[in-house]
């Protein structure tokens, strides 16, 4: 289930290789994969993911959110992969919270006003209220 969180980044649960020719129809242009291989039995691999995605002719990136959290570079690197692509991006991780998580951080982190991005999130279903002082202090650049 695709849940928009503005116009240019949804979040999604785990998709499969077969989900990306409808992905890439929806208008999509990138993928962000925020999950590591191997979480759970039955997951597909980033790789096979990653093949769908380029054969579809979308960008792919795999920035994947373990056990140890987010860090610094991952912010880093999903607002580069956001600023890349020149479209709306999908982002996917086991549930979309990673996902929306990541987002939120690197998007502060960009400057944005944290009071927007707790609101895209909760509009699309998802709480960062727990976030919410480490967005403030991303913003102002701390």
């Amino acid at each position: 289930m695709i849940r928009p969180l503005n116009d240019r980044v949804a979040v999604a649960p785990q998709i499969r290789p077969e989900d990306v020719p409808a992905i890439a129809a929806a208008g999509y242009v990138a993928i962000v994969n925020n999950r590591p291989d191997g979480e759970e039995p039955g997951q597909p691999d980033g790789e096979a993911i990653r093949a769908a995605a380029e054969a579809a002719g979308l960008r792919y990136t795999a920035i994947p959110v373990g056990r140890e959290g987010m860090s610094m570079p991952m912010l880093d690197a999903m607002g580069a992969a956001l600023t890349a692509a020149e479209g709306p991006v999908l982002a996917y991780c086991r549930s979309g919270t990673r996902s929306c998580n990541l987002w939120a951080l690197a998007a502060a982190k960009g400057g944005r006003d944290p009071a927007l991005l707790v609101g895209q999130a909760a509009h699309a279903g998802y709480d960062l209220s727990a976030l919410r002082p480490t967005l403030d202090a991303l913003a102002n650049g701390q």
